[in-house]
C-alpha cells in the first residue's frame, strides 16, 4: 500500500498572540502562543467555553482581524506583509463563511445573496455569475427558489442558501461558525451534511467552530480551545472522550 500524500497547507500560525488594549496597564491578552496547521481536505471542529477565545482565533484565521505577535500564513504568504486591499482580496478568493445568523439580505432574491462573493470580487452582481450560483442551489437542494425573495424563505432554507453562498468562489477553506445554533434537528442535520459532502466531493478544508459536541463527534479532528491555549489537537474521540 502506497502511502497517502499529504495535503497542501494553507493556514499556518506560529506562535500567534492576540491582545486588546493599547495601554500596558490594563492590555489584556487573549490568545497566547497559538501553533496551528490546517490543510486541504481537512473537516475539523473547534470547541470550548464562552470565553476561551474561539471568536477571537476564528477572526484571525479567517483575516478579519491581524495577530498581535505571530506568524500567520495562508497559503505560505505572511498575512502581516500584506496591505488592507490585498487580505480582503485573499479572503474573497480562499476563504468562504457560513455565520450562526445567516446575514442573507432579504431584499434581494436567493440567487442574488449567493453571487454576493463573486459580485464583491467582481465589482458588482453580473449575469455570468448566476449559473454558477444555480448550481450550487441545486447542489444544496434549493434550486426551485432562486428567485424567491431570500427573506420569504424557512430558518433553516436560509442557512441552505448561505452554505451556497459561502461556496461561490470555490473557497479552499470553508469556516462555519455555529452554522446549526438557530437551527431544528432536522434543519441542523442537513447543513452540517451538506458541508460534509462539499467536502468529499470537491476536497475543501471544513472549520466549524460549535458549542455542540454531537457535530464535533462528526468530525475527524477536534481543536479544544481553554483560556486562549489549544489545549487538545486530534480524533474526536481522543479530545471530547
Amino acid at each position: 500500500m502506497t502511502e497517502s500524500q499529504p495535503q497542501e497547507l494553507l493556514v499556518e500560525l506560529v506562535g500567534v498572540t492576540k491582545s486588546f488594549g493599547d495601554d500596558p496597564a490594563t492590555r489584556v491578552e487573549v490568545l497566547h502562543g497559538i501553533d496551528l496547521e490546517i490543510r486541504g481536505g481537512e473537516f475539523a471542529a473547534l470547541i470550548g467555553p464562552s470565553g476561551s477565545g474561539k471568536s477571537t482565533l476564528l477572526n484571525l484565521l479567517g483575516l478579519l482581524d491581524r495577530a498581535t505577535t505571530g506568524t500567520l500564513r495562508v497559503l505560505g504568504r505572511d498575512v502581516s506583509e500584506l496591505s488592507d486591499a490585498e487580505l480582503t482580496r485573499l479572503r474573497g478568493e480562499t476563504l468562504g463563511f457560513v455565520f450562526q445568523f445567516h446575514h442573507l439580505l432579504p431584499a434581494l432574491t436567493v440567487v442574488e445573496n449567493v453571487m454576493l462573493p463573486a459580485a464583491a470580487l467582481e465589482g458588482s452582481l453580473r449575469v455570468s455569475q448566476r449559473p454558477r450560483a444555480e448550481e450550487l442551489l441545486a447542489a444544496v437542494g434549493l434550486q426551485g427558489q432562486a428567485d424567491r425573495p431570500a427573506g420569504k424563505l424557512s430558518g433553516g432554507m436560509q442557512q441552505r442558501v448561505a452554505v451556497a453562498r459561502a461556496l461561490m468562489n470555490g473557497p479552499a477553506l470553508v469556516y462555519a461558525d455555529e452554522p446549526t445554533g438557530n437551527l431544528d434537528t432536522a434543519s441542523s442535520d442537513r447543513v452540517i451534511e451538506l458541508l460534509q459532502r462539499w467536502n468529499t466531493e470537491h476536497g475543501a478544508a471544513i472549520l466549524i467552530v460549535t458549542h455542540d459536541e454531537s457535530i464535533a463527534q462528526r468530525c475527524r479532528r477536534v481543536l479544544k480551545l481553554v483560556d486562549g491555549r489549544l489545549v487538545a489537537d486530534g480524533p474526536p474521540d481522543e479530545v471530547l472522550g
